[in-house]
């Protein structure tokens, strides 16, 4: 639970940084836009035809009687609308990430300046960073078409293909959207696809909490336009967790505090007093005084003797 809670602590602190810093949030939305109005008629065209790709798809029930065709075409219309919408979901980022390459790199290395005081960087030219993030892309795609196309046929089951089947295909969504989002600054890290999947998988709690109610985010209209730039934010927040890099920057901070300690002692004891007044200088230790001691006891004299003569 903690690392769930952790993981959408990072999605809210990266909108809120972005809303602290507004220029970047202008900014954001114009690949958001984009890629909105692309997928937004994409989606369009699948519910117009989605019905007579069902049709062609399942010739073997055109002699079903009624209402049996009707709720089985249905059913399997409204199935392929929300494989589209769940596709549409994952490569939303995915694309939107590829249009604005260059300012969500830029988003993410101001993230970590303002955390950490310096940011990685790849140092590849941009014409080679896009086409790492365009084949790794691909790749995060085959692999949610395989669970998109699994979760579709375990559709089929009763009861558990309306309940329990959509729940899983959510936490599928998020885990995925967030490799996207994390690949940014983890790619300025040179680090590959598949040692990013072994780090998101040692804390999959952590990736739902920030990945699943982003998804739930996305899907409603303009929404993942307006998330994306924090979702970038806090994605980069998350990745310096993961790779424990805030710890490591605290004990070099707190080595160092260590190793100047001294040096700063031996220079407070040369430098003045306050407000520029010579430091009041100590007395040296006295030595003992040889004469502070008790005399030694001198030759005893005999007692004046009485003059004879006095009267």
């Amino acid at each position: 639970m903690r690392d769930l809670a952790g993981g959408f602590g990072h999605l809210l602190a990266g909108q809120k940084w972005v809303f602290r810093h507004g220029r970047w949030l202008g900014f954001g939305l114009l690949p958001g836009l984009l890629a909105l109005v692309l997928y937004a008629a994409a989606l369009i065209g699948l519910g117009y035809g989605a019905d007579d790709l069902t049709a062609w798809a399942t010739p073997f029930a055109d002699d079903w009687s009624a209402p049996w065709l009707g709720l089985f075409r249905g059913f399997l219309t409204a199935l392929v609308f929300c494989l589209g919408l769940f596709v549409a979901v994952i490569t939303f980022t995915a694309v939107t990430l590829l249009i604005g390459q260059p300012f969500y790199e830029s988003l993410s290395e101001q993230v970590d300046r303002s955390v950490g005081g310096e940011a990685p960087e790849s140092g590849l030219p941009l014409a080679r960073e896009l086409w790492i993030s365009a084949r790794d892309s691909v790749k995060v795609l085959v692999r949610v078409l395989l669970y998109g196309v699994l979760l579709f046929a375990l559709g089929f089951i009763p009861v558990v293909g309306q309940t329990v089947i959509p729940a899983i295909g959510f936490c599928v969504s998020g885990y995925f959207l967030t490799e996207e989002l994390t690949a940014v600054a983890l790619q300025r890290r040179e680090v590959e696809l598949k040692d990013r999947l072994a780090l998101l998988r040692g804390r999959r709690a952590m990736v739902l909490g920030f990945g699943v109610p982003l998804v739930l985010a996305f899907l409603v209209p303009l929404v993942a336009v307006f998330l994306m730039p924090g979702a970038v934010a806090g994605a980069t927040l998350m990745v310096r967790e993961l790779r424990g890099e805030d710890e490591e920057r605290a004990d070099a901070d707190a080595d160092g505090d260590r190793a100047e300690a001294p040096a700063d002692a031996a220079a407070r004891q040369e430098r003045p007093g306050e407000h520029g007044h010579p430091a009041p200088q100590q007395p040296a230790p006295q030595q003992p005084s040889p004469y502070s001691g008790p005399y030694a006891a001198g030759p005893r004299y005999p007692a004046p003797q009485q003059n004879p003569y006095a009267q």
